[in-house]
């Protein structure tokens, strides 16, 4: 069983003492994340189809010149790409740590149950019905199908014979993105947006712009602020719901505020960079195994592994075969997969 499944074991007692914490792990990560964010932040403004010094990449920072090619590139292309990366990685880590500690399910992801698909879907019909759309009204949508996706996936896993386990709501999940990512591929080919919406499905952040980061900035800020606000509601919830209403806590108020947090973080991320699965799958239950199972720890230190995870996937995606890209969706899905199908294979046992 993973190093989660134990925790919630010991939690069971009822005793707020059995939680497994590393604090020291968790500062190591902190400081060390943050150096080695800024260090693939300077490696991903520098490299890519045109290789630019760092000493001009400092002067594009800190003195930009517009007459200078360089200087332009870095400025309108390469930052906001790299800002739009960081954002991401954190949003959906973040939301898959949440995931996975309110419903106590290992596999929970935005990927796998559904709120990457019904956020596609939505923004499929925006782009036929609505072409032009401002981006603040795309993300807003991207919300709301973020949500419908997830509560038809909860919908059509409680329906199953036996309640909803993991395993079933994961199934659950892929039936779902399957027919919205049909219906998505229907309206692409009936209204000619294919296109438009190509890019969403291979995911990546080479599009970012400046007005996206200026749009999704504060909502992600706020959602990461409120994640560290539910924090110890959401260890006392990966311990049991009997465990938190015995420690008082409001369990209900609690879960709603954290899907809403969820829904935000996710669907920001999916208006931003598409079907970029994985991210909250994977680090989540990494985070867990390096710093134990308190969320207030949980949290931060998954944002910064998040972030890294993207900036640097998206850096080897333009160093695979430069100057084409590799879809940055495709390259965490190599590592996305093989955890998965573990995982997968250790719940079902556990069933």
């Amino acid at each position: 069983m993973s190093q989660h499944a134990h925790s919630l074991k010991e939690g069971n007692n009822g005793k707020p003492v059995a939680f497994r914490s590393r604090p020291w792990a968790a500062t190591l990560i902190l400081t060390g994340g943050v150096f080695a964010l800024i260090l693939g932040m300077f490696l991903s403004v520098s490299f890519g189809a045109a290789d630019i010094h760092f000493a001009v990449v400092w002067e594009a920072i800190f003195q930009f010149n517009p007459d200078i090619t360089q200087h332009q590139i870095i400025q309108e292309i390469r930052l906001p790409r790299l800002l739009g990366g960081a954002m991401v990685g954190a949003s959906l880590a973040v939301a898959g740590a949440i995931m996975q500690g309110m419903t106590r399910n290992p596999l929970a992801d935005s990927g796998l149950l559904g709120l990457n698909a019904g956020a596609g879907f939505v923004l499929a019909l925006c782009f036929a019905f609505f072409p032009g759309l401002p981006f603040m009204y795309l993300i807003l949508y991207s919300f709301l199908g973020a949500g419908v996706g997830a509560g038809m996936v909860y919908g059509i896993g409680s329906l199953a014979k036996g309640g909803l386990t993991p395993v079933r709501l994961v199934l659950a999940g892929a039936a779902l993105t399957a027919l919205l990512s049909a219906l998505s591929e229907g309206i692409a080919l009936y209204f000619k947006i294919g296109q438009d919406l190509a890019f969403w499905y291979a995911g990546g952040v080479a599009g970012t712009k400046w007005f996206q980061l200026e749009v999704m900035f504060p909502w992600i800020l706020a959602a990461l602020i409120g994640a560290m606000i539910l924090s110890r509601s959401i260890t006392m919830l990966s311990l049991g719901e009997e465990v938190a209403k015995g420690l008082g806590q409001r369990t209900a108020l609690v879960k709603l505020a954290g899907m809403i947090i969820v829904l935000i973080l996710a669907g920001s991320a999916v208006a931003v960079v598409g079907a970029v699965g994985f991210v909250g799958l994977i680090i989540p239950h990494m985070t867990r195994f390096l710093v134990g199972v308190d969320y207030r720890w949980i949290i931060p230190c998954s944002a910064i592994l998040g972030s890294l995870l993207v900036v640097f996937a998206d850096l080897a995606a333009r160093m695979v075969n430069p100057p084409y890209e590799t879809p940055l969706g495709a390259l965490i899905a190599l590592i996305g997969v093989p955890f998965f199908l573990y995982l997968a294979r250790k719940e079902r046992r556990e069933m």
